[in-house]
Parts: structure tokens; C-alpha cells; sequence
């Protein structure tokens, strides 16, 4: 694809989204809650379209298209998996919800660390979800460098793109908060749904109909149409990528820190539902858009240049490939500024309010503020390391981050759980996760880095708990919390 032609979309993209950006500039913007949860406001149909937007990134479009193009049909159902942990949302999303209405917590963690009694579980979760979080936010920025070095044949070097998309990230965040981010959420979310649906069609129908195309899988790459196939999604290997994932819409704070921004319980029904539906079709155009990079270029040197090279070829129309590349860079951008805000108001407030105690809401605010461009400089670094599949980076991440889902779930559904069990949990979890996935070492069973985070601090956290003080009152406060409890709240 010329170059040219990528320039153009590129600018109006930035234009259009600037634009967006600004407009969004209304309400109280002064303090923590309207700048990181946009006053807890968001009605059904914002909070669905950003929550769509951010969980599927770049690593939909490129990462999971690249997994499919590389491991063939299972990539199908590793994103299922992640698409039934959902449900999850429904059993815990009202609960959050409630709770962040009735006590005003900002940040997961904050809440975790009332419900321990204890600052300190604070501080733990907000570091230990830092430290996972940034090579995530790497993620989205080298999917953006992939994308435009692969559309223009290298003319575009991956520096480049990754320089454009977090310079982005930066602006969408400083302009208005989370409402910036929301609003052109919204607005990526849409093209990204239309563009990439249609553009998949008519790939395939080039290809001659979904007969004649899944004909030319079967006879040329038959292994992609079974498990494991070529191999590559062996037992352990699924499920190592998919346990992770499954527990995603929890563990990933910049997600699950959503729960709090609904104006109503109704509103938080309405994100799960569309977000739901939107995630559904994705993931089919995903899985479908690897194929067809299979089908037509299949001998690629790297896999996560599979869409951008479908994107260049004569199966795409120059301006739907642009207009397709616009929404790719759209899904990336919005997962990093959401991540930048989301590790922001985890750093000011669980992290800098518990050490500098009394400090204002203000104060925390102008920290929150300066903390964002360090974030994503090292957001940046580490996208420059190109160190592996995009999918596969993406779990490691996660891998990281589900240390603390037994504190999750002791925080509502387990009285017994101690401020001594999370802090011990997460920290030894966090620790046999950065050794397994740092020193590559093989680990027991084969199993990767997550199954064993988990099993580590599942069981760290039951075993410690049960030999130390709960806090009984707090406990019983969130253990009983109820759906019918909504009806309470003004």
C-alpha cells in the first residue's frame, strides 16, 4: 500500500479523535473521581463501546490474527475461553459497582486494601499490577509499529508507529481524563466493528466464498483446522495461554476499574451486554482474518504481520485498508490510554496517598498527572525490545496479574481471607511469575507461568488466611453485599 495513503488516515485519524477528545472536555475534571472514573457517570452504551474498545486491542486485530495464522484453529477457542471468563463480570461486576458507589473507591486495589484493613494490600496490588501492566501497555504500542511497517513495506519503520501511538495515548489521557478516553473509545469501538466486518467479506469473497476458502484451508493447511494441529497448541500450552485469560476481565485492572463508572446498575448490565455482543463478532473477524492471511501469504517470517500484509495486498481496497488500519490503531491507542490512566490513579492513590498520608485529592491528582509520561516512556522501551509474539506477551502479562484473583474472591466471597494472605499471595505469586517467565526455566508439568501463579497464590492465600485475624466486621460487610442493595443507593 502507498504510503501516502497511510499518512492520510493516519492524520485524520488524529484530527477526528483530537477533536473528539476535546469536545468531551465537560464536567468536573478537578478531582480524582471525574478525572479516572469520569464522575461515575457513563451511561450503557459509552461504558459498552470503551469497555470493547479496551479489551480488544491490537491484540485482536494483529495478536489473535497473528495466533490463528500460527497455530491455526486453536486460537479460536483461546479466545472463547477468554469470552466465557465474561461471565464472570455478571457475578462480580454489581458487587464492585455497589461498593465503589457506597464507599467511593477509585481503584480495585483501594478497595481491596479497606476490605484487608490494611494499606499495605494497597500498595502491593497497585506495584504488582504496575510491573505486569507495562509490558501490556508494550503490547499495544508495537502492534501499532507491526501495522504501519508492515502496510508500507518498511517505509514506516516500527519505531515510528510506536513514537505516533504513544504520543497519542498521552494526549487522548491529558485532555479529559477517562472521558476523553471514553468518547473516542466510543467512536473507535464503532469503526472498528464496521470496518474490519466488511473489509473480512470481501477478503474472502476474493478468495472465491467462504466454500472455496475453507476448501483451500483444508487441502493447503489442514493442520490449522484441527487441535493441535501443527503443534503449536499442544495441552499444556492451551491451557497456560487460555487460564489466564479466562480470569482477564478481573484481573486486569484497567478493566475491571470500569465496573466503578456506570451511572446505574442497569447502565453496568447494558456495558456486559453490548460489549458481549461486540466481542463476539471480533473475535470471529479476528479468527477469520488469520485465516486468510494463511490462505494467501503462507510464508510469512512473522506471524503478527499477517494482518498488515492482508491490509497491503490487492484482496483490500487502498482506502478500506486504511480505514481498517485507523481502527486497529484505534483498539491499540485506546488500550494504552486507559492502561496510563488506569496505573496513574493506582500509583497517586494506592501508592503515593499511603505514603504521603493526608495528602489531598488534589495533590494526588497533579501526581497522577506527572506519573503518566513516565508510564508510557517505559511503555515505550519495552515495545522496542520486540521480544515476542504479540498473543504470547499479552498472556505473560496476565500470567502476572492473576496473583491477585484469590484476593478478588476472598474480598466477597470468603470472610476469612486476611490483609496477611493477600500481601503474602501476591507478592510470592508475582515472584514465581517473574522467575518462570526471566530466567527460562521450564516449570513443573510443563505448565506455564500463570497456571503456576495461580496454584501458588491460591494456596498461599487459603493457608496463611487460615492462621491469621480476619477482619470480621469488614468481611461481613462485603460478603453481604447484594444486587438488592442497589435499590439503596442514590
Amino acid at each position: 500500500m502507498s504510503t501516502y495513503w497511510v499518512w492520510i488516515g493516519v492524520i485524520i485519524y488524529i484530527v477526528i479523535s483530537l477533536f473528539v477528545a476535546v469536545i468531551s472536555r465537560r464536567g468536573n475534571l478537578t478531582d480524582m473521581e471525574g478525572y479516572f472514573l469520569g464522575g461515575r457517570k457513563m451511561n450503557g452504551f459509552l461504558s459498552a463501546m470503551s469497555y470493547s474498545a479496551t479489551t480488544y486491542s491490537a491484540f485482536m486485530m494483529v495478536g489473535l490474527a497473528g495466533l490463528t495464522y500460527q497455530g491455526g484453529v486453536g486460537a479460536l477457542g483461546f479466545e472463547i475461553i477468554y469470552f466465557i471468563g465474561v461471565s464472570l463480570v455478571a457475578l462480580f461486576g454489581p458487587k464492585f459497582w455497589i461498593a465503589g458507589k457506597k464507599k467511593g473507591y477509585l481503584t480495585p486495589s483501594e478497595m481491596m486494601g479497606d476490605r484487608y484493613e490494611s494499606q499495605t494490600v494497597a500498595m502491593i496490588i497497585a506495584l504488582s499490577n504496575c510491573l505486569f501492566l507495562i509490558p501490556y501497555s508494550a503490547v499495544q504500542l508495537a502492534g501499532v509499529g507491526y501495522l504501519l511497517q508492515g502496510m508500507t513495506n518498511n517505509a514506516i519503520p516500527f519505531t515510528v508507529g510506536v513514537v505516533i501511538a504513544t504520543i497519542l495515548a498521552l494526549l487522548f489521557s491529558f485532555i479529559a481524563g477517562i472521558r476523553s478516553v471514553v468518547w473516542t473509545d466510543s467512536l473507535q469501538a464503532i469503526v472498528m466493528i464496521i470496518t474490519s466486518t466488511i473489509v473480512v467479506l470481501l477478503v474472502i469473497h476474493g478468495l472465491g466464498g467462504f466454500s472455496h476458502f475453507f476448501d483451500t484451508l483444508k487441502q493447503n493447511h489442514s493442520d490449522s483446522l484441527a487441535v493441535p494441529g501443527n503443534g503449536y497448541f499442544s495441552f499444556t500450552t492451551f491451557l497456560s495461554m487460555t487460564l489466564p485469560w479466562f480470569f482477564f476481565s478481573l484481573s486486569n485492572p484497567q478493566v475491571s476499574q470500569r465496573l466503578y463508572m456506570p451511572g446505574s446498575l442497569r447502565g453496568l448490565r447494558n456495558m456486559l451486554m453490548g460489549f458481549l455482543v461486540f466481542g463476539f463478532i471480533y473475535t470471529l473477524v479476528s479468527v477469520l482474518w488469520g485465516f486468510s492471511a494463511l490462505a494467501s501469504f503462507p510464508h510469512l517470517e512473522t506471524a503478527d504481520l499477517a494482518t498488515p500484509k492482508l491490509l497491503s495486498s490487492h484482496l483490500v481496497p487502498p482506502v478500506l485498508g486504511v480505514i481498517v488500519m485507523i481502527g486497529i490503531l484505534a483498539a491499540a491507542v485506546s488500550t494504552i490510554d486507559a492502561i496510563l490512566l488506569t496505573l496513574s490513579s493506582l500509583f497517586s492513590r494506592d501508592v503515593y496517598g499511603n505514603v504521603k498520608k493526608g495528602t489531598s485529592d488534589a495533590k494526588q491528582l497533579q501526581v497522577g498527572k506527572v506519573i503518566l509520561p513516565i508510564i508510557a516512556i517505559l511503555a515505550f522501551i519495552f515495545a522496542e525490545l520486540k521480544l515476542n509474539l504479540i498473543s504470547v506477551l499479552s498472556v505473560a502479562s496476565s500470567a502476572g496479574l492473576i496473583v491477585v484473583v484469590p484476593a478478588i474472591f476472598g474480598t466477597f466471597f470468603w470472610k476469612r481471607g486476611t490483609a496477611a494472605g493477600v500481601i503474602s499471595s501476591v507478592t510470592i505469586g508475582a515472584i514465581v511469575v517473574l522467575i518462570v517467565e526471566f530466567t527460562g526455566m521450564e516449570p513443573p508439568l510443563n505448565l506455564g507461568s500463570g497456571v503456576w501463579g495461580l496454584i501458588v497464590s491460591t494456596v498461599i492465600f487459603i493457608v496463611v488466611s487460615l492462621v491469621t485475624k480476619a477482619p470480621v466486621v469488614k468481611a461481613l460487610e462485603f460478603v453481604n453485599i447484594k444486587v438488592s442493595d442497589a435499590k439503596k443507593i442514590r
